[in-house]
């Protein structure tokens, strides 16, 4: 009987604890991010933050495509390749995004010539 009972106190323990993390747990990353880099670095360091500019310009293309700015042809043209067969329209990708792909690589073949 006392085993029935620690299992049901066990459970309600875990499922009042998970409640409270659903509830409060956005704040609570919130709060940390906000009062430590660490935390917000750590997450997002990987992403650019920000939007794309008016008009294309070369650092912007090569954070597009993920490449150096005085990247070789070779580079570019595999890491185009790579970005537009995950992103194409036709397999799922967003047009909006491919515009820019395309938009990127057509701005280094433009500068290269």
């Amino acid at each position: 009987m006392s085993a029935a009972v620690f299992v049901g106190l066990s459970l309600a323990a875990i499922g009042f604890t998970g409640r409270y993390f659903a509830r409060y747990g956005k704040l609570i990353v919130e709060s940390l991010t906000k009062t430590s880099g660490f935390v917000a670095e750590g997450l997002s360091s990987k992403y650019y933050k920000g939007g794309f500019d008016t008009k294309m310009n070369r650092r912007e293309a090569a954070l597009i495509l993920g490449v150096s700015s005085t990247t070789s042809k070779t580079r570019l043209r595999d890491a185009y390749r790579r970005l537009i067969i995950l992103n194409h329209p036709d397999r799922g990708g967003s047009p909006y995004i491919a515009a820019k792909i395309n938009e990127a690589k057509d701005l280094f073949d433009s500068v290269a010539r």
